[in-house]
C-alpha cells in the first residue's frame, strides 16, 4: 500500500475515501472530527469550484495518487452527496463541485479550464463516462434546497453566482446527446 503524507489534518471524509482507494495516509494526518476539522480552518473566499479551504484541501490530498485512486476518490466524492439524505453536508458538497469541476476540465472542449494554482500538478487523463455522470448527479443533489452549500450563502449575490457557477460546470459535464 502506498503511503502518503500530507503533513497537516484532512476532512474526515477525504481520508475515508483515500484509504478505500488502498492509499495508506501517515500518522497525524487524521481529524478527531469532521466538526473540529472545519472549525480549525475552513474558509471559504469565493464562489468558484476551489475558493474555500475545504476544496482546495480536497484537490491537495489527490496530488501523489495513482490515475486509478484519484478516479476512486472522485467517485467516492460523488457518492457521499448522491447517497446522503434530504441534506446534504456542505462539506460533501464542496468536495463534489471541485471533483466535478476536475472531470469537466479533462473533456475536449470544455469551457472550464483549470488555473494552474487550483488543479492538480498533473492533468488528468481521460475519465470513464460513468465518473462524468456520477458527477452530474451529484451536482443536481448540491443544487437543491437540502444542501449546505445552496442555502448556507449570506450574500445572494454571491449564492446567485455560485449557481451560475456550478450550472457552467454541469452543462460542461452534458454529453452532446444531452443538449
Amino acid at each position: 500500500m502506498e503511503e502518503v503524507s500530507l503533513g497537516r489534518r484532512m476532512p474526515v471524509a477525504l481520508f475515508a475515501s483515500m484509504l478505500a482507494a488502498g492509499v495508506s495516509v501517515a500518522p497525524g494526518t487524521m481529524p478527531s472530527s469532521e466538526t473540529a476539522y472545519r472549525e480549525q480552518c475552513m474558509a471559504t473566499w469565493g464562489t468558484g469550484p476551489f475558493d474555500s479551504d475545504l476544496a482546495a484541501d480536497f484537490v491537495d490530498g489527490l496530488e501523489g495518487l495513482t490515475h486509478q485512486q484519484v478516479i476512486d476518490v472522485l467517485e467516492r466524492a460523488f457518492q457521499r452527496v448522491t447517497d446522503s439524505g434530504e441534506r446534504v453536508d456542505g462539506g460533501d458538497g464542496a468536495e463534489a463541485v471541485a471533483a466535478s469541476a476536475l472531470v469537466a476540465s479533462t473533456l475536449p472542449d470544455s469551457p472550464i479550464v483549470m488555473d494552474p494554482d487550483d488543479g492538480l500538478r498533473e492533468p488528468l487523463p481521460e475519465v470513464p463516462a460513468s465518473l462524468r455522470a456520477s458527477a452530474r448527479l451529484a451536482l443536481d443533489r448540491v443544487l437543491q434546497d437540502g444542501s449546505e452549500m445552496a442555502i448556507g450563502w449570506v450574500d445572494s449575490a454571491d449564492a446567485d453566482q455560485w449557481r451560475q457557477e456550478v450550472r457552467q460546470i454541469l452543462r460542461a459535464l452534458e454529453t452532446p446527446t444531452d443538449h
